[in-house]
């Protein structure tokens, strides 16, 4: 199998093993690797994110790893511009790009390219959520397939979200939401791509869950939150959603007890594990399925 040419995507719930099954295909195919999980970008979050650390680098080089203050707002467009002047860097080295995580919008954004509507200021998009509400769902509804004919069958008329979003765009931009989609242009080919979709069976990927959030805890997790609560991150940023901020803040504040702390930690991460299915079933579905066993095989055949 001569994947030499590909850029390799790894993805798969947390926890399944992504990013050292990676190291172990870096060093099969004279590989680097780039991450594609949006906490792990994050400076000061090195034990809750799981970031892959140095010593297991196993001289495989690392980009996009811890580099970004929390304090800041790091976006999809953000990462995607670092994202593929990477992978450009890396095949002029004569290397094999692997792209490695689980933050299926990232993926979507390097397969797909990013859609580039306009910011559309506050004030204007709460005028129409006003409308929305004084109108209710059906009557605004017919209202956008007045002003966007294109969202009759590409909007279910119980979807409220999109049919104010698709409102909105039309309104502001002049321009179809879906319009704004189909002239969205991927930088790489469809054929550029391997993609490989570690497939972790339920039980035993709760146990491993399980025995992660008990290495985070022993390892550091209390005192790299007692840190991040020292930045004073404003509550809009992105990095405040990492699983085990708000659990551990609770534990400190005599709210909940280790135990507790553990427990709650254990079930938002499996949670966060079933919403990652979710979205492979729905957006993944091209992508190779890969059960942990065989990945050794897989790394054998290459």
């Amino acid at each position: 199998m001569d994947l030499k040419s590909k850029i390799f995507l790894i993805s798969g719930p947390t926890a399944s093993g992504k990013s050292n099954f990676a190291i172990q295909l870096a060093k099969k195919l004279n590989g680097e690797i780039i991450n594609t999980d949006s906490m792990q970008v994050y400076k000061e979050l090195k034990i809750l994110s799981a970031r892959p650390l140095k010593k297991n680098y196993q001289k495989i080089k690392h980009h996009l790893y811890g580099f970004q203050s929390a304090k800041k707002i790091f976006s999809t467009g953000d990462w995607l511009k670092l994202a593929i002047a990477k992978v450009y860097e890396i095949k002029k080295r004569k290397k094999v790009p692997i792209l490695v995580g689980g933050t299926g919008l990232y993926f979507k954004a390097i397969t797909q390219g990013l859609v580039s509507i306009p910011e559309i200021p506050m004030q204007f998009r709460n005028k129409i959520r006003t409308l929305h509400k004084k109108l209710g769902q059906n009557k605004f509804y017919l209202k956008l397939l007045k002003l966007d004919p294109i969202s009759k069958n590409k909007i279910n008329p119980t979807d409220t979200q999109r049919t104010i979003r698709a409102y909105e765009v039309k309104s502001f931009t002049n321009k179809s939401l879906h319009q704004w989609f189909e002239d969205t242009k991927a930088v790489f080919k469809e054929r550029d791509f391997y993609k490989l979709y570690i497939d972790f069976p339920r039980p035993e990927l709760i146990e491993r869950i399980n025995q992660r959030t008990e290495e985070m805890l022993e390892g550091g997790a209390i005192q790299e939150v007692k840190s991040f609560i020292k930045l004073n991150v404003k509550k809009d940023k992105t990095a405040n959603k990492a699983i085990g901020i708000n659990e551990i803040k609770d534990y400190l504040n005599k709210k909940k007890n280790l135990e507790e702390t553990k427990e709650i930690i254990e079930i938002k991460t499996r949670q966060y594990a079933k919403r990652q299915s979710t979205w492979a079933r729905g957006h993944m579905s091209d992508w190779h399925k890969i059960k942990p066993q065989d990945l050794e095989k897989f790394l054998k055949k290459i």
